[in-house]
């Protein structure tokens, strides 16, 4: 699960925005998950990325590397922040795979800024309330640090040892949650570049919110593949760490952004 460092920070909308800027190519922003670093969600599957790509691999606000600051934390900011960061880097247009909260931030992103947006994939992303499994928002009603799943807490001490931030970040992300209202059908309707939607049968965004997200954009393609939350990139709390499920994705990824 080790990527090669290449970070680095950039100032973009008054947040030190930590980065690492992998490979050559056409360039691919990477968006982790909620709770999450580059390496906890990307680690098993970026270095191959950065083959063939320039990969863009970015710590959000109050995550990993990137330090919170006294601003509201919103999909929308994020997607603000991965497109100043774009313009930064003088990247007119940026191909974006984000994960779970970072698939709803690219989302976000497209319907935001969709001219840096080329190609989208995203994977395990909520943009409806009736999306997720029956119940899940009713977990964040109690919700605590020690629920935070033991991988995803040593992933971020091991990049910033600060327990504060860590707790910083998990509030942050439970209030988000706790307060997530659906983006609007004609939104998400409107987004005009190629998606590949990418879902696990037994994942926590349901496999029909995954149906209805393909049928809803006008470009987009559908893989449901079998596991949970993560397991096909290999994520860090993927229940089968050993699985090859991730080489199976790696090579759809491959032909859907090479496609003409």
């Amino acid at each position: 699960m080790t990527t090669i460092s290449s970070g680095r920070y950039a100032s973009v909308n008054g947040l030190q925005l930590y980065y690492e800027d992998h490979g050559e190519g056409f360039p691919l922003v990477l968006i982790h998950g909620g709770g999450s670093t580059i390496d906890s969600t990307f680690g098993r599957i970026l270095p191959t990325l950065a083959r063939t790509h320039r990969v863009i691999a970015v710590e959000m606000q109050a995550h990993g590397r990137t330090a919170d600051i006294n601003r509201p934390l919103s999909f929308e900011q994020d997607a603000d922040d991965i497109a100043a960061l774009l313009s930064l880097l003088e990247i007119p247009k940026a191909d974006v795979f984000g994960f779970s909260n970072g698939g709803t931030t690219t989302l976000q992103l497209a319907i935001r800024h969709p001219e840096k947006v080329h190609k989208l994939i995203i994977g395990s992303a909520l943009t409806r309330r009736d999306g997720m499994f029956p119940g899940f928002f009713d977990g964040f009603d109690n919700a605590n640090l020690g629920m935070l799943p033991h991988g995803l807490r040593e992933a971020f001490l091991s990049v910033n040892s600060d327990e504060k931030a860590l707790e910083a970040m998990f509030y942050r992300d439970v209030a988000r949650m706790k307060a997530f209202a659906d983006i609007p059908d004609e939104q998400v309707a409107g987004i005009q570049a190629p998606v590949l939607i990418i879902n696990g049968d037994n994942d926590v965004v349901t496999r029909e919110h995954a149906v209805f997200l393909s049928r809803l954009m006008p470009k987009a393609q559908l893989a449901i593949l079998p596991g949970g939350h993560g397991d096909y990139i290999g994520e860090i709390e993927a229940v089968n760490p050993g699985s090859r499920l991730p080489v199976l994705v790696l090579d759809l990824i491959e032909t859907f952004l090479n496609q003409v």
